[in-house]
């Protein structure tokens, strides 16, 4: 079997990787704030707040098992919780799948590190990096180390703050990571077929959440978009 020479992982990269998230820091800081703000009205502590930040780094997780939050604590809060985090990160198998033929060769500790800040945003813009021929590994972790410390920061804010951010969308805010992602997957652009597996993701998704109670769309979108993306041939090389 011949060795497979590991991606470049540069100080220029992660320098790189960091400056390209700069766009997102307003989202960040807000949505940091309103879970922050959303953990101190359910009785989570400022410790446990920044904690959960700093060690699951996951926003849309947080925010969510927020809603099955339990005190004290029972085995049908706690399974609920896990199930609905689960769900939520399942769509991190798929994220993780797309960037493993980068990754490959690369160091252990360099992946565990580069995968523990792996989020939404970081996975996007390495994608981005990458499909324009980019192969520097230190863009993918100088996207996520860049919002790491914005995100704790703001839950330790919004702690403090309480009810100043909670409402968000009064002022549209909530609107600027939808428009930062749009405007990063527009140069993936390459036509309609390709397309087929987020539209089938979105709208399956869409209709599940209006018939099913709870989070279980979430599921739905993910497979609606893995099948259709197994059924669909976009050309790639394979």
């Amino acid at each position: 079997m011949s060795h497979v020479p590991a991606a470049p992982f540069t100080r220029a990269g992660i320098l790189t990787g960091i400056r390209l998230s700069l766009p997102l820091w307003p989202s960040i800081a807000v949505f940091g704030a309103a879970f922050g703000a959303a953990a101190a009205q359910r009785g989570v502590s400022l410790g446990e707040a920044v904690g959960a930040s700093a060690l699951v780094y996951a926003g849309s997780a947080q925010m969510v098992t927020l809603e099955v939050w339990g005190q004290p604590w029972t085995v049908s809060a706690l399974l609920a919780a896990m199930t609905v985090t689960g769900l939520i990160n399942a769509r991190m198998i798929l994220m993780g799948a797309t960037i493993q033929p980068w990754m490959r060769g690369t160091p252990l500790w360099r992946t565990a590190m580069t995968l523990f800040v792996l989020v939404d945003a970081s996975w996007l813009i390495g994608v981005r990096h990458r499909s324009e021929g980019g192969r520097d590994l230190g863009v993918l972790f100088g996207a996520g180390i860049g919002l790491w410390p914005l995100w704790v920061a703001s839950t330790a804010a919004g702690h403090f703050a309480g009810a100043l951010v909670t409402q968000p969308r009064a002022y549209a805010l909530d609107m600027i990571l939808p428009i930062f992602f749009a405007a990063m997957l527009a140069p993936l652009w390459r036509g309609v077929r390709p397309a087929l597996p987020w539209l089938a993701s979105g709208l399956v998704a869409l209709v599940v959440q209006r018939l099913v109670p709870g989070y279980a769309f979430i599921a739905a979108g993910a497979v609606a978009g893995l099948v259709t993306g197994l059924l669909v041939d976009d050309g790639a090389a394979r």
